[in-house]
């Protein structure tokens, strides 16, 4: 735990708030999570294609494994593609016993890797065979190399363990946002050096963060107290006619239990705790608008990394990035709701693994949707979107009779082009949360190219990758009891109703 504490100290000086936005170089505008997807894109393709040339003129195998794609993907983003970093292997031996251990042995100190751990244990599918457990510092190309040299070398099957352990989401907080204070005249905060410094103070928090641990509480000052209060008393008088009930009962309810007020502002801590009681998300501090492929794939566990910063004061009614106020008011009141929790879930799911222009269609429906989304209820359209909740001008700009209002369809909803310059132009509108969680579903299954599937263990809070038939034979079985134990409850259920 030592070295991994190490190394997202270093990542956490390396996104830096003066350094990454140069990096990155977002126009100055409002930002979204499908900007970042599109510029993902652009900069994956580059890099992928000058890997796989570099890979493949080295060598005469030029059919890649699943496995090995995956590792020239996740090498995309490497800005040395020679720097060592962890990776975890999981190599299953053939029939042989332990003989060929040594062999694997030497064929990652032949690559130039360091072995932090090694483990091994029967198979759990297969008593007669050995796992291997590799945690190993290396490079990607010479990652890749290992995994070939294992895979012709016939000594056994080998996979990367991707990201199962929600503490993986300690290293997903790389920032793609350029609209940062410090570095763009347009922002309301660029000539405010005090505004300047506190916005680095509490992205330092999120910075430092790490999984299981409390929420730094933030103690706000009178004046960004007082923009909080701006906004929370315009939109309170609208929640009543233009949001959704879901939103608007709980809203109450974190007015009781959370702090909720005008004149105060809650700490993410608290609404953490109650959010895991109520549909099992938590939230974790970021310092601000992560990578499409970071932020989905939080959601994936039922975490919902969150901004603790205010926006500037002189503009308390629009913000050109996430804050708090859009956070807390916006997002967090409809996460509270079960149905809606799962929906979130269910997108952050099948972003895993997915290719970067699939990833473009999971950000413009996250947009449309969970942004920006309406839906019906008793014959009228409410607003459940956080974009829409958490900012009055454009509540009142959705409901009205200026922007087009369009059924929700996934399949046209995921290439609809937006513009993010004003108020939304059209809006998607669903029957119910459940409606757009089905239709979601049937989405993902029909198009997402994806070779395996993904399922998240509550018990474990790991993602298991379903990419063979007895994994998802073992997961039946798992299953299943609980299946046997609700199936025991209809009966009793039954006869006592009989009676």
């Amino acid at each position: 735990m030592a070295m991994i504490d190490k190394l997202a100290a270093t990542r956490a000086k390396k996104f830096s708030i003066k350094s990454y936005s140069v990096e990155h170089g977002y126009p100055n505008r409002r930002r979204s999570l499908v900007g970042d997807a599109k510029f993902e894109t652009v900069k994956n393709r580059e890099a992928k294609l000058s890997w796989l040339l570099e890979s493949r003129s080295s060598s005469k195998d030029f059919d890649l494994s699943e496995e090995e794609v995956i590792v020239v993907s996740e090498t995309n983003e490497d800005k040395d593609l020679n720097l060592p970093k962890k990776s975890n292997l999981l190599v299953t031996l053939k029939d042989d016993g332990l003989i060929d251990l040594p062999r694997i042995l030497k064929l990652v100190q032949a690559s130039n890797g360091s072995i932090e751990h090694i483990e091994t244990r029967p198979n759990e599918l297969d008593g007669n065979r050995f796992d291997i457990f590799l945690s190993v510092f290396i490079s990607s190309p010479s990652l890749l190399n290992l995994m070939r040299n294992i895979r012709q070398g016939n000594l056994g099957d080998v996979n990367v363990l991707r990201e199962k352990l929600i503490s993986v989401r300690d290293f997903c907080t790389h920032i793609m946002t350029k609209y940062e204070p410090e570095l763009d005249s347009d922002h309301p905060g660029f000539s405010d050096m005090v505004y300047r410094a506190r916005r680095m103070e509490i992205a330092n928090i999120a910075f430092d963060y790490r999984y299981g641990d409390p929420i730094p509480r933030v103690k706000y000052t009178k004046e960004e107290t007082s923009t909080w209060g701006t906004v929370y008393r315009e939109l309170e008088k609208l929640f009543p006619t233009h949001a959704c009930s879901k939103h608007v009962e709980v809203f109450r309810i974190l007015e009781k239990e959370c702090g909720y007020a005008a004149d105060n502002v809650p700490q993410l801590e608290d609404i953490s705790r109650f959010l895991k009681k109520r549909t099992g998300f938590t939230l974790r501090p970021a310092a601000g608008l992560l990578t499409a492929r970071d932020f989905l794939a939080s959601l994936a566990f039922r975490v919902f990394q969150t901004t603790q910063y205010m926006r500037h004061p002189s503009n308390p009614h629009h913000s050109p990035e996430p804050d708090c106020i859009h956070e807390l008011i916006g997002h967090v009141p409809i996460l509270a709701d079960e149905s809606f929790a799962d929906f979130s879930q269910e997108i952050g799911l099948a972003s895993l693994g997915a290719s970067d222009e699939d990833m473009e269609k999971f950000a413009t429906l996250y947009w449309f949707t969970v942004e920006f989304g309406l839906c019906r209820e008793n014959g009228k359209i409410k607003a459940y979107g956080a974009g829409l909740l958490s900012s009055f001008g454009e509540l009142q700009h959705s409901l009205s009779t200026k922007p087009e209002h369009r059924e929700f369809d996934p399949d046209k909803t995921a290439v609809q082009p937006y513009q993010d310059l004003d108020y939304q132009q059209l809006y998607y509108v669903a029957e119910s949360f459940d409606d757009a969680k089905e239709k979601f579903r049937k989405y993902v299954a029909e198009k997402l190219p994806r070779r395996f599937d993904v399922y998240f263990d509550p018990l474990t809070d790991q993602i298991v990758v379903i990419d063979s038939v007895d994994k998802l034979e073992h997961l039946i079985h798992k299953l299943a009891n609980n299946v046997h134990c609700l199936a025991g409850c209809a009966r009793k259920l039954k006869k006592q109703s009989a009676v």
